[in-house]
């Protein structure tokens, strides 16, 4: 291709909305343009990023054994009901009327819609297993959309569904997801990890994630650097730091703590060390008739919360934080003062696996201004409901028992899910087994973020020139740039021929035919990413030599001219066979 025949639009300053790296390189290097909040247009060469990741996509879900199907962006709100999810997905699920004033939503995923197509269509055994996938828009109503398309609005994911006859068939489908999500992400390049995940909204029994390893990832993932041990920070488990309980060495105390509010401030002013503290959080969960049932949630006071895992909590599934009343009627105290001991019958406490072999702790007294020290379980107050809890922090002993945990940030790119029976049943997805029994499909299912994938590549790879594109995802393999293409009719028969020769060797090459000067024409390339350059010149030519170049080369050799051409394909093949 001649950059003529294509539109490059770059950019020398980012849109002063941007804020992540690859926002801003995007916009610059003319792959996206803003629209409206969280929606973009994508321009040719973001075009084309996408298709060579999609085309990447569709040959391992086909090798995998996965059937392409398309189905519709406008989804009927009767399916969402059967579910229950129309009422459980809130305000980022988009509900439309049609002009009849039936109820419509354009779709954040399709379980239900292809639940619906496999319950009408699947009737034996002898038709599982089976596993559908398509590669379509998606739209999810973000109440913030931000950092480019990486939270956008409006994006595009492949998302596949298996269908089997039980749960070990389910696991079998599952592996081979998995697998084939490894083998994408290794060709396109990317550094990242598969870790274990929360469900979340999809539902079902077991999931992970793939995130890409970047620093400006939004997610946390806790991994053991000497195991295949991983897991997001929301799923990550937490070990008991305390393995067992000393005695109690003190008598319980109550000291005067003023305006001492938070551990930190209270284990200084008593001169105690901050891990024997313990953070006292208030829970509530709303009943159908009178007063919210009570949670009061206990972790060390250097750790913090997991949310997450305290919706695992028995009776916490829908729990929110306690309002200032609730917390002042059931302990008799503002935040900052509370603790367990003494709480009223209606509060149900929860210790965190370390907390509960703590002893001699520090907890608030329920009373403004004061705390207690020298507080023990089982003497000063019942033994708790214990869970883990807590969010893991850098060397936690690791749980596959190989190490201690480190954390680095992530960008999910690709989640798997095992959904079991969560739609197939509420549906009625049913087949008929070899005794001729009605049974529930057993479902999967599997999606991959294609426009983020962008995103998180060049938030992998970049530098202050511009974007570093793996081979496999760069809109152009190599960029040809001539010195005075419209001047010199040697420099123009030369790069003309050797692109039309890549072409022929089904090389992905761009003839910058603009004639810009050189520096405007290298800073375009190196912005928008080309893995490789080569410049031709009247200078070079009249020594039968010219410049190749690697994106990350700090110099660019002279190459004789009759070389070239084989210089180029060997260089994307080496390049192409680090990532295979």
């Amino acid at each position: 291709m001649k950059a003529s025949q294509s539109f490059l639009a770059t950019l020398k300053e980012a849109p002063s909305d941007a804020e992540v790296v690859s926002h801003k390189l995007m916009v610059r290097a003319g792959l996206i343009r803003k629209l409206s909040a969280g929606i973009y247009n994508y321009l040719p060469l973001g075009l084309k990023v996408i298709r060579k990741v999609e085309n990447i996509i569709r040959e391992e879900m086909n090798r995998a054994g996965a059937i392409e199907i398309l189905m519709p962006m406008i989804q009927p709100a009767e399916l969402w009901q059967e579910t229950g999810r129309w009422d459980k997905m809130g305000p980022e699920l988009l509900r439309i009327k049609d002009r009849h004033d039936r109820d419509f939503l354009i779709q954040p995923t399709s379980e239900e819609v292809v639940t619906d197509l496999a319950r009408n269509e699947i009737k034996s055994y002898k038709q599982l297993p089976v596993n559908f996938y398509q590669i379509q828009t998606k739209f999810r109503d973000e109440r913030r959309p931000r950092f480019g398309i990486m939270r956008g609005r409006e994006f595009s994911m492949k998302d596949a569904y298996s269908f089997d006859r039980d749960t070990e068939g389910l696991k079998k489908s599952y592996q081979i997801m998995f697998d084939a999500y490894t083998r994408i992400f290794k060709r396109m390049g990317l550094k990242f990890r598969a870790v274990t995940a929360d469900n979340g909204a999809i539902g079902g029994s077991g999931s992970q994630e793939f995130h890409v390893i970047a620093e400006t990832g939004e997610d946390a993932i806790v991994y053991c650097p000497s195991s295949d041990y991983a897991a997001n920070l929301e799923a990550a488990q937490s070990l008991p730091l305390l393995t067992s309980r000393a005695d109690a060495g003190n008598e319980m105390q109550k000291v005067a703590t003023p305006d001492k509010t938070n551990c930190a401030d209270v284990a200084s002013f008593l001169n105690l060390p901050l891990e024997n503290t313990v953070k006292s959080l208030l829970f509530a969960v709303d009943q159908a008739k009178g007063p919210a049932k009570l949670f009061m949630l206990l972790v060390r006071g250097d750790h913090d919360l997991n949310e997450v895992k305290a919706t695992k909590v028995p009776g916490m599934t829908e729990s929110r934080f306690a309002t200032e009343a609730e917390i002042r009627e059931a302990c008799n105290a503002p935040a900052g003062y509370l603790g367990p001991v003494g709480v009223s019958d209606v509060v149900t406490v929860v210790a965190d696996r370390t907390v509960v072999n703590m002893s001699d702790f520090i907890c608030g007294a329920n009373d403004a201004g004061y705390h207690l020290t020298g507080v023990n379980w089982g003497r000063d107050l019942p033994e708790p409901l214990v869970m883990d809890i807590r969010n893991a922090v850098i060397g936690d002993p690791s749980p596959d028992g190989k190490g201690v945990v480190d954390i680095c940030r992530g960008i999910e790119v690709g989640h798997v899910f095992q959904l079991g029976t969560r739609y197939s049943e509420s549906m009625g997805c049913t087949y008929l087994d070899q005794q001729g029994k009605s049974q529930p499909m057993v479902m999967g299912c599997y999606g991959i973020g294609v426009t983020r994938l962008l995103g998180a590549a060049i938030e992998q790879g970049y530098d202050e020139r511009g974007i570093i594109w793996p081979i496999s995802m760069a809109p152009f393999e190599v960029v040809i740039c001539p010195m005075n293409y419209d001047r010199s009719e040697l420099v123009k028969r030369v790069a003309d021929q050797l692109h039309d020769d890549l072409v022929s060797a089904g090389i992905d090459v761009i003839l910058d035919d603009r004639g810009e000067r050189p520096g405007a024409m290298f800073a375009d390339w190196e912005l928008i990413g080309a893995p490789f350059r080569v410049v031709i010149g009247d200078r070079g030519l009249a020594d039968s030599q010219v410049e190749f170049k690697g994106r990350c080369d700090a110099e660019s050799q002279n190459i004789p001219l009759a070389l070239i051409k084989e210089k180029v394909i060997t260089a994307i093949q080496e390049a192409k066979s680090l990532i295979a």
